[in-house]
């Protein structure tokens, strides 16, 4: 199992938080997602044989959520 840290431009509302949280917990080969709103940091679980850690920070994008930086935990 790897582990990602994302990096996001400061979150201003709750609601980002479920709709980020969702989107990538209902995404096949990711086993957790959860967002630290104080800190507008995405923090994921993932199998690295079902999904690549870029296409994760392309979903959070897609989101409308810009990436600032990433790192594998």
């Amino acid at each position: 199992m790897s582990k990602a840290v994302y990096q996001l431009e400061p979150l201003t509302c709750p609601s980002c938080i479920k709709k980020i949280e969702t989107t990538l917990n209902k995404t096949e080969g990711i086993e957790s997602a959860k967002v630290m709103f104080n800190s507008s940091k995405v923090k994921t679980e993932f199998d690295e044989s079902k999904i690549k850690a870029e296409k994760i920070q392309e979903t959070i994008q897609k989101l409308g959520y810009p990436v600032l930086s990433s790192k594998l935990a």
